[in-house]
């Protein structure tokens, strides 16, 4: 409990309601969704895995692996979040275990229990990031992957991810991000690595203002995604 920060939390509470609503806030998660989901589903080859949603929120990640086929468990520490995530798997029909438990409780609880975990957007709206990543290691079995997406903290995040994104072009609420929050994929890379997790790939994430559509590619000087793999 003492890695959760409560603003963070009642900022997501705050908009929950709106999280299944693909024109609202939460439109580019939405549009990054199949693209995240295709990546790791790529890497990890998900029909079948049991995975770990770290940071679920309302859901939309951890639906879409349990669509492929993965037996899927979503946690996170926001109330309203995971009650809108419980709401629309009655909805839509895709089981999904959601419960209110921090990453660092569960590897406590259940060590090596998953082939997959994943913890996408969450790592920069924690007091210790660190923290985490050493419970998502713990959390997947020896051998099992584990996938993170962050922001690149540079004077071009700050300008397209936080300037532009949530300022100019609006694509996000403002005060979503801390520029002080963001984490370097370097600095990632050598927290998995002290987690005994070896990075084996980092890809970017990218958004084109004109055609409003986002892109995998290999410029992770802004949004990136970054796989590692479990040392026996």
């Amino acid at each position: 409990m003492n890695n959760v920060d409560r603003a963070e939390i009642a900022k997501f509470d705050a908009l929950a309601h709106r999280w299944w609503d693909a024109e609202s806030e939460f439109k580019p998660l939405h549009d990054i969704n199949p693209l995240r989901v295709n990546w790791i589903d790529e890497r990890a080859q998900l029909a079948g895995k049991t995975v770990l949603d770290v940071g679920c929120g309302g859901g939309l990640l951890s639906e879409a692996m349990a669509q492929r086929g993965a037996q899927v468990s979503g946690i996170d520490m926001g109330e309203a979040p995971l009650a809108v995530a419980r709401l629309h798997q009655l909805e839509s029909g895709v089981s999904v275990n959601y419960r209110q438990i921090t990453a660092e409780a569960l590897a406590a609880e259940q060590p090596a229990a998953f082939d997959v975990v994943t913890c996408l957007e969450m790592l920069e709206h924690v007091p210790d990031p660190l923290s985490v990543v050493e419970a998502c290691a713990q959390l997947v079995r020896p051998g099992g992957q584990v996938f993170f997406s962050s922001i690149n903290r540079n004077a071009k995040a700050f300008l397209f991810a936080i300037v532009g994104a949530e300022y100019l072009l609006r694509l996000l609420p403002r005060g979503t991000h801390e520029y002080r929050k963001l984490i370097r994929p370097s600095e990632l890379g050598t927290w998995c690595r002290a987690a005994r997790l070896e990075v084996t790939d980092i890809s970017g994430l990218g958004y084109n203002p004109l055609s409003r559509r986002y892109s995998i590619n290999q410029d992770a000087s802004v949004n990136y995604l970054l796989a590692a793999q479990r040392l026996a």
